[in-house]
C-alpha cells in the first residue's frame, strides 16, 4: 500500500553514474525550489556534512543498539550527529509524511487548504519546521506528481527547505511505483509493466531491467526509496488488495523475481522496499478497509510466505514494510504485524538476520487502527521493531505522541537512536549528503527516453499470455476482419496513463492496420448498453471485449454471451484478474494481459494483430467457476501461435 488513498548493493557503476549525473554547482534554476548554490548549504550544513562526508559506508548495528560489530569511523560519526539532535528533530526524523501541493513554498490554494486542514500547516516546507521529519511521500492525489519537471522542482524544494533549518538533514522522498495497477508518477516517464505480468513473462532479466530503469527515473525526479517491489505471494484468488500486484502464487518464482528486482533499483541508487512483511497473500480482506487474519501455520508460513522476503535480505534489501494484518501463528496476541514485536523484532531481525530500515505501511489504514487509537499506534510500533512511521492520519497526534512516550520513560530515546542511525545510513548510502539535488537536464537524460520506452515494450510483449484459441480464432487477420468492435470494461487508469482500455486497445489496433472503434461499456452493462453493444458488433467483423473482474453474476458475462450470439469471432482480454477466464468458458479467444495500463493494452494488441507472439504462461492457477478445488488452467499454461 500504501494505496490508501501506498543482489549486491554495493557502490556499482550504475548507481556511480546516477549520484553524479548533477553539478551541484551550476545545475540551472527550477522554478521557485531553486537550488541554493553549494556555499549556501554548506553554510547551512557544516555540522551534517563534516559528519556525514563518508557515511555511506557505515556498518550496521545490532537491534539492541548496540553494534553488532566494532563501529567503523564512519558509524561513530553518524551517532555523533544522532547525539547533537533535539528530542524533537530525532522524533520527526521517524516519520514520512504526506503534504499536498506541486511545489514545496506555492502549492495552489486548494492544497493550502487541505494541508492546513489535515496537518496544520500550509506548505512542504513549513511541515518541515514545525515536524522535521525525516520522510516525505509523494502521491497523485496529493498532486505532487504532475510532471517530471515539477517533481525534481518540488524534490529540489524540499531538500531545500529542510536543508536550511538549523541542523538541517536531507530529506527520503519515497512514493509506490510498482508499475502495473500502482504507479504514483505516470507519462511522459517510463510505464512498465505490473508484477503479475512479470511473474507471466518470468525473466529475471526483465525483472533486474525493470528496476534498473524505473531506479534511473525516480532518482532523476529526486525521489530515492520505492515502496516497491511486493514480495506477497497471491495463493488466494480472492484477494481484494494484492492479486496482479503479486508476482504470482509459486514462492520460489516469486522470491527469484523479487531479488532481480531489488537489485535493478539499487542499483541505480534508489531503496527498493520489499512488502508487505510477513505476507499479505493470502487474505479476502483488504486491510485499508478492515483486519486480515492470516490462518497459516508456522510451517506454512515458511513454504509460502517467508521465501520472497528471505531472497529479498538476500539480495541487499534497502527496506522492508510491514503488513496491518495478524498472523496467530506467529504472534497470538491479536496485534496486527505492524505492532508485533514477536513478529518485527523475534523474526524479521532475530531469526532472517535483516537490519535495514522498516517502514510501516500507511498508518492511516483500518487493519492497524482497529484495536488501538492513533496515538498509540506509532509507539507500539517504534516497540515492535519499525525505524519508520508512515502517514499517519494526524501527524500531531502521532508526533506528539511519540515525544511523550520518550518523555515518560516508555520509549527510551537510545530506541529511538537506534532507528535514526539506520534512517541516516540509508540516507547516506542513497547519496543524500552528498548532493541531494536533481537537474531538469537530469530529468531530459533519464525520464521517458526512447530507450527506457522501449525496453518497456520488449519485456511487455514476453507476459501477454494466451489461455484460449479454438479453431485459430487468433491472430486476427487485417484482410479477413479488417473492421473491429472493441467493447468492455473502462476502469479509471493507472496514474498517467492514456485510457480509457477500450480506446487505447482500438487506438493501438488502428495503428496496426485494422480499423477499430472502441465503445465503453463498463463493469456492470446494463441491458440498453449490452443492446448498444450487440448492434455495433453485427456491423464489424470480430470484436475484442475487455474483461474486469468478472464474478458469476457480472453483467459482463450476459454481455459476452450476447457477442458471442451474433456470430462474430470474439476475443475477451482480461484487462486485470486472469481468472476472468473461468467466468466465460464459451469464449473462443482468450488473453491475459494482468494490467489495463497502456504498455501491456499496446502488447496486447500487437499479439492479437499476429505482429507478436504471445509469450507469458499463468503464474497463478485459474480454478474452475463451478468446482474451486479444481484448477481450470495449471501455473505454466500458455498458448502459441
Amino acid at each position: 500500500m500504501p494505496d490508501s488513498s501506498t543482489g549486491s548493493t554495493g557502490n556499482t557503476e550504475s548507481a556511480q553514474t546516477a549520484e553524479n549525473t548533477v553539478d551541484p554547482v551550476n545545475a540551472g534554476s527550477t522554478g521557485s525550489a531553486a537550488r541554493p548554490s553549494r556555499r549556501a548549504v554548506l553554510a547551512a550544513t557544516t555540522a551534517v556534512t563534516t559528519v556525514l562526508a563518508a557515511g555511506a559506508t557505515a556498518h550496521a548495528a545490532g537491534t539492541s543498539g548496540a553494534p553488532s560489530v566494532p563501529a567503523s569511523p564512519d558509524d561513530r560519526k553518524l551517532r555523533a550527529l544522532v547525539s547533537r539532535m533535539t528530542l524533537e528533530e530525532k522524533v520527526g526524523q521517524l516519520f514520512v509524511m504526506r503534504v499536498y501541493g506541486h511545489s514545496a513554498t506555492e502549492p495552489d490554494q486548494a492544497d493550502i487548504d487541505a494541508n492546513l486542514k489535515e496537518i496544520g500547516v500550509r506548505t512542504a516546507a513549513e511541515l518541515l519546521e514545525k515536524y522535521r521529519v525525516g520522510g516525505i511521500i509523494y502521491f497523485t492525489w496529493a498532486h505532487n506528481t504532475r510532471d517530471p519537471h515539477q517533481i525534481a522542482s518540488l524534490s529540489n524544494g524540499i531538500q531545500k527547505a529542510s536543508l536550511g533549518l538549523p541542523r538541517g538533514l536531507p530529506v527520503l522522498i519515497s512514493t509506490d511505483q510498482e508499475h502495473g495497477i500502482v504507479a504514483r508518477v505516470g507519462a511522459p516517464a517510463t510505464l512498465f509493466p505490473g508484477a503479475m505480468a512479470v511473474g507471466a513473462g518470468g525473466s529475471r532479466s526483465d525483472a533486474r531491467d525493470l528496476g534498473r530503469i524505473a531506479g534511473r527515473e525516480l532518482r532523476a525526479l529526486g525521489i530515492r526509496q520505492d515502496y516497491a517491489p511486493v514480495a506477497d505471494v497471491n495463493v488466494n484468488p480472492a484477494n481484494p488488495v494484492i492479486g496482479v500486484r503479486s508476482f504470482g502464487s509459486e514462492p520460489q518464482a516469486v522470491a527469484r523475481l523479487v531479488a532481480a528486482e531489488v537489485a535493478g533499483f539499487q542499483r541505480s541508487g534508489v531503496a527498493a522496499t520489499a512488502k508487505h512483511f510477513p505476507g499479505h497473500g493470502d487474505t479476502a480482506v483488504d486491510s485499508h478497509t478492515g483486519f486480515p487474519v492470516i490462518t497459516h501455520s508456522r510451517e506454512q508460513w515458511e513454504r509460502l510466505d517467508a521465501p520472497p522476503f528471505r531472497a529479498a535480505i538476500a539480495a541487499g534489501i534497502d527496506s522492508i514494510m510491514t503488513a496491518h494484518l495478524m498472523v496467530p501463528a506467529l504472534d497470538d496476541s491479536d496485534d496486527p504485524a505492524t505492532l508485533s514485536r514477536p513478529i518485527l523484532t523475534g523474526i524479521l531481525r532475530e531469526e532472517l538476520g535483516y537490519d535495514g530500515v522498516v517502514v510501516t505501511d500507511s498508518l492511516g489504514m483500518e487493519g492497524v487502527r482497529t484495536k488501538y487509537g492513533d496515538d498509540r499506534v506509532p509507539v507500539l510500533a517504534l516497540k515492535a521493531g519499525v525505524d519508520q512511521l508512515l502517514n499517519p492520519p494526524s501527524l500531531d497526534v502521532a508526533w506528539n505522541a511519540v515525544l511523550k512516550a520518550v518523555r515518560d520513560g516508555e520509549l527510551t530515546e537510545a530506541r529511538l537512536d537506534e532507528s535514526i542511525l539506520r534512517v541516516l545510513r540509508l540516507k547516506a548510502k542513497l547519496g543524500l549528503f552528498k548532493d541531494p539535488y536533481t537537474s531538469p537536464d537530469g530529468v531530459d537524460r533519464g525520464v521517458g527516453t526512447r530507450a527506457h520506452r522501449a525496453a518497456a515494450d520488449r519485456i511487455a510483449e514476453r507476459t501477454t499470455t494466451l489461455l484460449v484459441n479454438e479453431d485459430r480464432v487468433l491472430p486476427l487477420s487485417r484482410r479477413r476482419q479488417p473492421k473491429l468492435l472493441v467493447v468492455g470494461a473502462d476502469p479509471a487508469s493507472p496514474s498517467g496513463t492514456t485510457g480509457p482500455p477500450t480506446g487505447v486497445l482500438a487506438g493501438a489496433l488502428n495503428e496496426l492496420g485494422f480499423t477499430a472503434t472502441a465503445l465503453s461499456t463498463g463493469t456492470a452493462p446494463s441491458a440498453a448498453t449490452i443492446d448498444r453493444a450487440v448492434a455495433a458488433a453485427r456491423e464489424a467483423d470480430a470484436v475484442v471485449v475487455g474483461t474486469y473482474n468478472v464474478t458469476a453474476s457480472s453483467s459482463q458475462r450476459t454481455l459476452v454471451e450476447r457477442l458471442l450470439a451474433t456470430g462474430r469471432p470474439v476475443v475477451a482480454v482480461a484487462i486485470r484478474n486472469p481468472y476472468d477466464v473461468a467466468h466465460l468458458p464459451a469464449v473462443p479467444a482468450f488473453l491475459a494481459t494482468y494490467s489495463w495500463t497502456d504498455v501491456e493494452l499496446r502488447a496486447a494488441a500487437r499479439v492479437i494483430a499476429g505482429r507478436v507472439e504471445p509469450r507469458g504462461t499463468l503464474p497463478v492457477p485459474v480454478q474452475r467457476a463451478d468446482d474451486p478445488a479444481a484448477v481450470l488452467y495449471p501455473v505454466g499454461h500458455g498458448l502459441r501461435y
